[in-house]
């Protein structure tokens, strides 16, 4: 019996190491975001909203809670994870010798490009009527999302997002670094598609960079459900056909609002 609860023990302390790990890399990512766009750029990022409607105090605090219980989840499956690395199957590898700086090196993006999939395809299926009450209507309780609702997620849907996670690292050799860096972009990117401010400039969608999602394109998947569903780049959206038509329309309002709000000053002056 003593053995167990010393197993017990070990793993609540594992456990609580992983959440404030991600807890803190949750504020950090967010808080950042929100500190560049609303604090030091305020008064542009006002001008470049997406939608007219605002957030309420309730929404932010409802995007916070949930946000720290898919890092509670989060951590589990990070025990998990840890235990896979432990058992020897995972493809985890400290020396970066052991696979050489090139593949390291593009190991990154390529974790990135395997995440979109998986995001994707697992986004899409949880918008099905019959897993969306469960797993993903949460989320969307945040029609005007912000950057703090980069986590706000039911617990089923924060398990499936977190099992990306374990296989991967089964599948695919991954330094640490690689590991600790995709993590750190995964919530950054996830703060930037929630801010609900478009940052890029207006000629993004008419450039192979287009490739990359923005802020519009997430900000039109919750005002509008159905469509839109990548995460960092909008390429199966677009083999897919679910990307909104009016997509780049929508982009180019919001990034003209400050050119058109300056000429307007200047006119007036």
């Amino acid at each position: 019996m003593a053995g167990l609860t010393d197993l017990l023990v070990r793993e609540g302390q594992l456990w609580l190491a992983i959440f404030t790990v991600d807890t803190l890399r949750y504020f950090a990512g967010v808080g950042a975001v929100v500190f560049v766009l609303f604090v030091v750029a305020r008064r542009w990022s006002e001008r470049r909203r997406i939608q007219a409607r605002r957030a309420t105090n309730g929404d932010v605090r409802r995007e916070i809670i949930w946000s720290l219980n898919t890092t509670a989840v989060y951590a589990l499956v990070g025990l998990f994870t840890v235990r896979v690395e432990q058992s020897g199957y995972s493809q985890i590898y400290l020396s970066v010798s052991e696979w050489g700086w090139w593949y390291t090196a593009l190991s990154l993006p390529l974790v990135l490009i395997a995440h979109d999939a998986y995001f994707y395809w697992v986004h899409r299926a949880m918008h099905h009527p019959v897993l969306f009450k469960r797993f993903h209507r949460l989320h969307h309780l945040s029609r005007t999302p912000t950057s703090w609702a980069a986590y706000s997620f039911a617990p089923g849907e924060a398990v499936l997002m977190a099992l990306f996670m374990p296989i991967i690292v089964v599948l695919l050799p991954l330094h640490v670094s690689v590991i600790f860096a995709f993590l750190a972009i995964m919530i950054v990117r996830n703060a930037m598609g929630h801010c609900g401010v478009e940052f890029h400039p207006h000629w993004w969608v008419d450039t192979p960079l287009d490739a990359l999602t923005t802020p519009t394109h997430h900000d039109l998947h919750h005002q509008k459900f159905n469509g839109n569903y990548g995460l960092y780049f909008t390429w199966w959206d677009r083999w897919m056909g679910t990307e909104f038509p009016g997509y780049k329309a929508d982009f180019k309002r919001a990034a003209t609002a400050e050119e058109s709000s300056q000429t307007v000053a200047e006119t007036s002056g």
